[in-house]
């Protein structure tokens, strides 16, 4: 069973920076893009940041100078360090991987992590 499970959240003041993890377990074919999305309290989840197998990434405006993803193949593993963090960061964030099980499948599902709490204040 595929299982993502994130790190690395918490309280920063504005300006601070934190680093979001996300690995993936469990038996599996392949794996496409990882990324990340938020959900701020009354809003839509939204995309943040994604990365491809091949390295290429890609950025919500919102954090386009401020975040980067990246991500570890060997490891299975997603990261996002975000710089220069402000109040309007504070959402739950969520890691997903596009992924497929087996061959017998003919495309890939998302999955998602449980999230992981980012709050920004002074």
């Amino acid at each position: 069973q595929v299982q993502l499970v994130e790190s690395g959240g918490g309280l920063v003041h504005p300006g601070g920076s934190l680093r979001l993890s996300c690995a993936v377990s469990g038996s599996f074919y392949n794996m496409y893009d990882m990324g990340w999305y938020r959900q701020a309290p009354g809003k839509q989840r939204e995309l943040v940041a994604g990365a491809t197998s091949g390295g290429s990434t890609y950025y919500a405006d919102s954090g386009v100078g401020r975040f980067t993803i990246s991500r570890d193949n060997a490891k299975n593993t997603v990261y996002l360090q975000m710089n220069s963090l402000k109040p309007e960061d504070t959402a739950v964030y969520y890691c997903y991987a596009d992924i497929l099980l087996s061959t017998v499948y003919t495309s890939s599902s998302r999955y998602w992590g449980q999230g992981t709490q980012v709050t920004v204040s002074s």
